[in-house]
């Protein structure tokens, strides 16, 4: 099944080029957006997605599509070595590394810049792999989730918390006057980036979410998937496990 390709801009670069200036522009106002516009509710998914490594008790983490950080933050109730968290945003970095400095975070949660279809990592590095709503911005998932799962160990959990579309009546049509009004309207107020959250439900709509994704968790080689609805399907937790032999 072939992906519809949302870009947040139409400047004829790449959508990973045009992802990366999108967060550049707004990294100022993103923390203070994300939880203004999720009421909040992201801290509790977050928190939910990291409880599903519980049980494997991972020393070394990666979080991708890291941000200013909120989820490799939230991975520090793990008790981990160590968080490596990455961004194609040098902005959103910025913001995370001084976040990190501050909360005095640093010494554990290593803020990088980096490709998530690419990474500079050996194979066989990570206990556990993070991505909090980044899967969709990929410019080929196939290609992200694989090199997730290159760089995973044996038996290591990713864990994608990505927006999902409810189904039911009536946090559907909440959901969907929520995402296609107001969300585009505040985000445009306060980040001054007209097309940073109408790209939102734009690339919410064409995210291949449920079943379809975790089709493609199991093409790309992914076992022991399973998806996890949150809110209504707000939101979806999406478990997948490298094989312990290949």
């Amino acid at each position: 099944m072939s992906q519809k390709v949302v870009k947040p801009y139409d400047s004829g670069k790449s959508k990973k080029e045009e992802v990366a200036q999108m967060f550049n522009n707004i990294s100022a106002n993103y923390d203070f957006l994300n939880h203004f516009l999720s009421l909040g509710i992201d801290h509790l998914w977050r928190r939910k997605a990291v409880k599903q490594l519980q049980a494997q008790q991972p020393k070394v983490i990666l979080d991708l599509a890291t941000g200013t950080g909120d989820f490799a933050i939230a991975c520090l109730r793990l008790k981990p070595d160590q968080i490596i968290g990455m961004d194609i945003s040098a902005g959103m970095l910025e913001v995370g590394k001084k976040k990190m400095k501050k909360r005095a975070f640093n010494h554990i949660i290593d803020m990088q810049l980096g490709d998530s279809e690419n990474m500079p990592f050996e194979d066989a590095t990570f206990d556990a792999i993070t991505v909090g709503f980044g899967v969709r911005n990929y410019e080929n998932l196939e290609k992200g989730l694989g090199e997730m799962l290159r760089v995973l160990k044996p038996g290591g959990q990713a864990v994608v918390l990505e927006f999902s579309k409810p189904k039911a009546f009536p946090i559907k049509q909440l959901f969907g006057f929520y995402s296609k009004v107001l969300i585009p309207l505040f985000g445009k107020y306060i980040s001054k980036d007209e097309r940073a959250y109408t790209y939102l439900p734009e690339s919410v709509a064409a995210f291949p979410e449920g079943a379809d994704f975790m089709n493609v968790l199991e093409k790309v080689g992914y076992q022991a998937h399973k998806q996890i609805r949150l809110s209504g399907g707000i939101a979806s937790i999406y478990i997948g496990q490298k094989p312990t032999q290949q």
